[in-house]
């Protein structure tokens, strides 16, 4: 099968981190359920990757990345870009635009009414998002707005995909074929570089354009689940409540039972309360794979993720 190679952002990843013991910062400290998740990932997860040393990974290369979506939702698409200098994100454009090239910042009925409806609008929300990618230089990193979730997802989705590109050095704009119909097959996601002895593998099955099974897991060199590991559940579940032999099934059922409706979106998914790191990276990498069968892409994903000590 073919493979086309990615990279993760400027954070590893938390699927494949652990210990305090056997389990990670974030999962021992993640126990306050999707209300926490949707603003912030944990302090003690921002510090550490702040001291660490990234030992597997590749870095920003500079220049411009460019992604759009070619399809309008409500007369709107989302067209984005960074720039990256000197290895970091130096600026973040990140706007819906409709037709014209107007941006919805500036639509004052649609700012109105969401903001009623919702408590924020884009005139609110989308600087944030910008400003937020930039300070946190990880787009898992930022921060979920309350009352624009589904933005905030599609945000996260779309800077990490420009963030691989940028560590790929691709400067060929990524297109987005937002809404289209799922096209039946099976399309992989593979992170490349093993944390505390494990790395994250995905893959979903589509069939007459539902998602009809996820399969994401986290393995060992030698193909070993996660889930198999006695000694890590036992202590996750001591510090958290919940071990990946639970809410690795629990996500991935999850998943195809939301996605069965078909305005649903990957960031639907509830947060297992205990691993709200571990759910919020599942839905980036879901969100990836969703674009791909968008497409028809049956490449495999490839995740040069960042690992670090």
């Amino acid at each position: 099968m073919e493979t086309r190679k990615f990279m993760t952002g400027v954070a590893a990843l938390a699927f494949s981190t652990i210990v305090l013991g056997a389990c990670s910062a974030d999962d021992a400290n993640e126990g306050n359920g999707e209300d926490a998740s949707q603003t912030t990932t944990t302090e003690e997860s921002a510090d550490s990757s702040e001291e660490a040393e990234v030992v597997s990974g590749a870095s920003l290369q500079d220049g411009t990345y460019s992604l759009k979506e070619l399809n309008d939702n409500n007369g709107y698409h989302v067209e984005f870009s960074i720039t990256t200098e000197d290895g970091e994100i130096t600026d973040s454009d990140y706007d819906y635009v409709n037709e014209d090239g107007d941006s919805k910042q500036d639509d004052e009925e649609y700012n109105e009414n969401m903001k009623e409806e919702s408590g924020v609008s884009p005139e609110e929300f989308i600087p944030q998002l910008n400003e937020d990618l930039v300070s946190e230089q990880n787009p898992e990193s930022v921060e979920v707005v309350s009352g624009a979730t589904h933005s905030a997802h599609a945000f996260q989705n779309y800077a990490q995909q420009l963030v691989q590109a940028a560590q790929e050095g691709n400067t060929d704009e990524i297109e987005i074929d937002n809404g289209a119909d799922l096209q039946d097959g099976t399309y992989n996601l593979e992170e490349q570089n093993y944390n505390n002895g494990y790395r994250a593998v995905f893959s979903i099955e589509v069939e007459d354009g539902k998602i009809t099974e996820s399969n994401f897991d986290n393995v060992d060199e030698d193909g070993n689940s996660k889930k198999d590991d006695e000694e890590y559940n036992e202590a996750m579940e001591d510090e958290s409540g919940v071990g990946p032999d639970e809410y690795i099934d629990t996500l991935n059922d999850e998943f195809v039972e939301t996605m069965d409706d078909e305005e649903a979106a990957p960031g639907d998914v509830e947060v297992v309360s205990g691993a709200t790191h571990s759910s919020e990276s599942f839905i980036l990498y879901a969100e990836q794979l969703v674009n791909a069968a968008e497409k028809g892409d049956t490449e495999t994903i490839e995740v040069d993720n960042f690992v670090e000590e």
